[in-house]
């Protein structure tokens, strides 16, 4: 009979640890995705408000994209559209992509050669993916 109490008891407070993990896999998800959401926004509307598209172009110019201008025009409203949609969970399994494949590809053209930038980078891809998979 104590051997049943004891099992019993052990097995509410394993219960009780699955549910805390849960609550804080939960909020950690949902502080990831405001984290993520405001990673895109504020960098695109940073580069639409502070560099100008002006500057975005001459950036990728810089770095040997053609059509530079177009192309700034399509990362700044590709910024800020992912970012607002990963704000609202907007299908976010197509959405999280554009954020992953802005920053695989910056990784390896604007910020080549400084590894701890492009480490981070990836970083910040692999949790985009991380989205897409739910």
């Amino acid at each position: 009979m104590k051997y049943f109490s004891y099992k019993y008891r052990k097995s509410q407070i394993i219960e009780k640890g699955e549910n805390k993990m849960k609550k804080c896999k939960e909020k950690l998800g949902n502080l990831q995705l405001i984290l993520l959401g405001l990673l895109m926004l504020v960098s695109g509307l940073l580069k639409l408000f502070v560099y100008k598209p002006s500057g975005v172009t001459g950036m990728l110019s810089g770095i040997g994209f053609p059509l530079a201008g177009v192309f700034a025009w399509i990362l700044i409203l590709a910024e800020i559209l992912s970012g607002a949609a990963i704000l609202i969970k907007y299908k976010l399994k197509y959405t999280a992509l554009v954020p992953a494949i802005i920053l695989f590809v910056a990784t390896f053209t604007a910020t080549w050669g400084n590894w701890t930038n492009m480490l981070m980078h990836l970083i910040i891809v692999v949790n985009y993916l991380l989205l897409t998979r739910d």
